[in-house]
């Protein structure tokens, strides 16, 4: 009952999109097959109406917890693809033999895209509270990685953005 399309023509449409945002459908429809369906195509959650507030809260903050991870088991930035099932780096049909901290700094940055990241956050996502490296180690992670990238034909994926930290474009 939505302007334009209803709520299931426009699953359809954001199931076909590479970024998978989080759904919670709101319906006066309260059929078993109508929630089959709209979960079937991609909604995370349904509530029928009416509803009581508290549950639509409780259930969005859910949402909210639920780990990006959960969205989309593979990204591609360009000639890159992540498959963070198998936590698994290509490009093109060639795997990229990456530490498993290369591999999870390459997957913030992805999951990321667009957003500068500075060597404090990076070192905050990466490690423990409890460890006794600096932030210093981001510097070291990431040349090892850009020159493995570089390797494998994407030089230039990883930016630096001076005084504020690293970047996927």
């Amino acid at each position: 009952m939505m302007p334009r399309m209803d709520g299931m023509e426009l699953l359809r449409v954001l199931k076909g999109r590479p970024t998978k945002p989080r759904i919670l459908v709101l319906s006066a429809r309260d059929q078993v097959q109508d929630r089959v369906e709209a979960l079937n195509l991609g909604a995370d959650d349904y509530l029928v109406k009416p509803f009581a507030f508290e549950e639509l809260v409780a259930r969005v903050q859910a949402l909210g917890r639920r780990s990006a991870s959960d969205a989309s088991p593979e990204i591609e930035c360009g000639k890159l693809r992540l498959d963070t099932a198998a936590r698994v780096a290509r490009v093109g049909d060639n795997a990229l033999a990456l530490t498993p901290k290369e591999y999870a700094l390459l997957e913030l940055l992805a999951r990321r895209r667009g957003h500068v990241l500075s060597r404090a956050v990076i070192f905050e996502q990466l490690y423990d509270s409890d460890s006794n490296a600096s932030d210093t180690v981001i510097e070291v992670l990431m040349s090892t990685l850009r020159a493995k990238l570089a390797r494998a034909g994407l030089p230039e994926l990883i930016e630096t953005r001076r005084g504020f930290g690293y970047v996927v474009a």
